[in-house]
């Protein structure tokens, strides 16, 4: 049996900038996971997983083609993720197999609640990571990243995809984007070895270490939020109004230029400073797109943790899901998370988890 994971991650700072080429954003990779695991099947395959048991998938193979029995299935992603990595597969002359394939997700809690810890790309990158495997296909991180990226983006069709970066590279990192225009192109032009071989202009992914005393929280607001919904609405808002959206990309740059030359330098005062100006600028940005970043609960979280000395903002896409403080870690908190708790705020018992190639 053949099996691999890939952590989930959340935002720390950088959201929405991040959607174009060139403007980065800090991403950290969580120790909760998305577990492929598979094995050789003779007559059928199976598509199942432990959170979604009554929509297994059955499968036969017809020459090369997946073929499926369930035509309401909730597997795009990974359905995505087999068809890339088999399509690979067989560039380098591998003979395709039938298999289970069987996926357990930590993202999501046992009674269903949905953090926002981007299970999509987890998944994503975990069943690439698998199939790699099972195929005995040796792949690299930035090989990795570019087939898994690949396979996400057929799904969701939009994003910057520093979610798979760190499900891939693990720890914190520093990302900046790709041109999604030039991909399209070049998928046109070039074979899937060589665009996997090709340097994809304007990625840039950079590990980052944090400074000894920065203490991570996380808090959860209850209120899931759908990431390509809000990056839609943001894009209409680009359309009608660039000068301002353009300005936003401008202070979001330099805001977060500022804040990695921070991690450079150990700096978390620094840091701190930086995550309570990113919040200011995605607070303005959802006033001027009439978009719902920081609701109201995600507003009182980041205060409480003002309040006692950290840097708070909504993380990722906004809308509910999640928040981040940054804050020392000598700190004493019991206050913070009795505020929390007592508004139905959910403290997140996450660590970073760090990647070993």
């Amino acid at each position: 049996m053949i099996s691999a994971q890939a952590p989930g991650k959340l935002y720390i700072a950088g959201e929405y900038a991040v959607v174009e080429p060139g403007y980065p954003a800090i991403i950290v990779a969580l120790n909760q996971f998305v577990t492929v695991t598979i094995e050789t099947s003779r007559d059928y395959g199976r598509i199942a997983s432990k959170q979604y048991q009554e929509n297994s998938l059955y499968w036969q193979r017809q020459g090369t083609e997946l073929v499926f029995d369930n035509r309401d299935n909730p597997f795009h992603y990974i359905l995505s993720a087999i068809h890339l990595t088999e399509q690979y597969a067989q560039t380098l002359g591998k003979p395709l197999s039938i298999y289970h394939l069987n996926v357990n997700s930590e993202l999501d809690s046992a009674d269903g609640k949905k953090y926002g810890l981007g299970s999509s790309a987890a998944v994503t990158v975990a069943t690439v990571k698998a199939l790699c495997q099972f195929y005995d296909i040796p792949m690299s991180q930035d090989r990795l990243f570019k087939l898994a990226a690949i396979a996400h983006l057929d799904v969701q069709g939009n994003g910057s995809l520093g979610d798979i970066a760190a499900s891939v590279y693990g720890g914190w990192i520093a990302y900046q984007a790709f041109d999604r225009d030039w991909l399209a192109s070049a998928r046109r032009e070039l074979s899937l070895e060589q665009l996997l071989d090709t340097q994809w202009p304007g990625l840039q992914i950079e590990l980052l270490t944090p400074p000894e005393p920065l203490r991570l929280m996380i808090g959860w607001t209850g209120t899931p939020a759908s990431t390509s919904h809000l990056v839609d609405k943001i894009a209409l808002f680009k359309a009608t109004r660039r000068k301002d959206y353009h300005t936003f990309l401008r202070e979001s740059r330099e805001c977060l230029q500022r804040m990695i030359d921070s991690f450079h330098h150990q700096d978390l005062n620094a840091i701190q400073t930086e995550i309570a100006v990113n919040r200011q600028l995605l607070n303005h940005l959802a006033h001027l797109s009439h978009v719902t970043i920081e609701t109201t609960l995600l507003k009182t979280m980041c205060d409480i943790a003002e309040h006692v000395g950290g840097a708070a903002k909504s993380s990722g896409a906004g809308g509910g899901d999640c928040g981040i403080v940054i804050i020392n870690a000598a700190k004493d908190l019991a206050h913070l998370l009795t505020e929390w708790e007592a508004r139905g705020i959910e403290p997140l018992k996450l660590n970073v988890h760090h990647v070993i190639e």
